[in-house]
């Protein structure tokens, strides 16, 4: 049997990702009450119970019970009581930002800040995610991103490496990502804005992309731009970290950055120990600036 606790940060996406776990073909109890998860886990481990797969959802609702908690897994670990922890995460901008639009209040805030409940709710759930198996940290995630990350992790039975990846590529006249863990500029290739043929072109196309790949020169800095992620990569895995932001730049973001994040992608896309997306943040800036005029 396949029992998950599924816990994390208010406004993360637990109750969205137990209803994707329910989709599977999981069992999902939601909010159990501390006292009751060694009888509930004991109920559905029994043969005859027919539950094969179990998700239950516990959160900072748990109140004063949920310390109570950590002697229960205490007690599976000695009695060797197969089980996993997934821990949904988000950084505390986006956090914020999601209690805003939908203008809930955080369970811990009462009626202060959302910023201070946030973080009494880490310090509360930090010996959960200590103790997690899977981190994933939604903060870039899209809805169908967070379905596939959990198939892959639990249907599939992926290896995973509690690190997503996001390739982003962008303009410098627009600004750099403020999210950016990584940033490189590529304003030294040749640049598809003055071929007037490839102007309203975009580094999603072939032509842009061969013009840009011309001479050599970009495939150069791509050889050493894989190598240095090579070495990079497993070390922040190695240190825990769960989100990385690959920014690439040129002058508009439209040709160049958007040619050389494509080719990072697919070759980042191989390796099936972290999550993957790419985003093209400034690839269609000109285009509606010109629509404004």
């Amino acid at each position: 049997m396949k029992l998950v606790i599924v816990t994390g940060m208010s406004g993360a996406g637990k109750s969205t990702a137990l209803k994707m776990l329910e989709d599977m073909g999981f069992y999902c109890a939601d909010n159990l009450p501390i006292p009751l998860v060694e009888p509930f886990a004991q109920l559905v481990r029994r043969q005859s119970s027919g539950y094969e797969q179990v998700a239950l959802g516990i959160d900072i609702r748990s109140g004063e019970e949920l310390p109570q908690l950590a002697d229960v897994l205490e007690n599976w670990k000695v009695n060797r009581v197969p089980y996993e922890i997934l821990f949904l995460d988000s950084s505390d901008e986006i956090l914020i930002k999601r209690y805003k639009e939908t203008r809930r209040s955080h369970p811990l805030a009462g009626h202060g800040r959302v910023d201070g409940g946030i973080r009494l709710e880490r310090k509360k759930l930090a010996f959960l995610k200590e103790q997690a198996d899977v981190i994933l940290d939604t903060s870039q995630l899209l809805t169908r991103e967070l379905r596939s990350e959990l198939e892959k992790i639990f249907v599939e039975d992926r290896q995973y490496k509690n690190l997503f990846i996001t390739v982003l590529s962008f303009g410098f006249k627009y600004g750099i990502p403020a999210d950016a863990d990584l940033v490189f500029d590529v304003r030294f290739l040749p640049n598809p804005y003055y071929v007037e043929s490839l102007r309203n072109h975009t580094g999603e196309e072939a032509p842009v992309q061969a013009y840009v790949r011309r001479g050599g020169t970009a495939d150069a800095f791509l050889e050493k731009l894989y190598d240095m992620l090579g070495f990079l990569i497993p070390n922040y895995v190695q240190e825990g970290k769960n989100q990385l932001v690959i920014a690439v730049g040129c002058t508009g973001g439209k040709h160049r950055s958007v040619t050389i994040a494509g080719a990072l992608y697919q070759h980042l896309s191989r390796h099936e120990e972290f999550g993957i997306k790419i985003e093209h943040r400034d690839i269609d800036k000109d285009r509606i600036r010109k629509e404004e005029r």
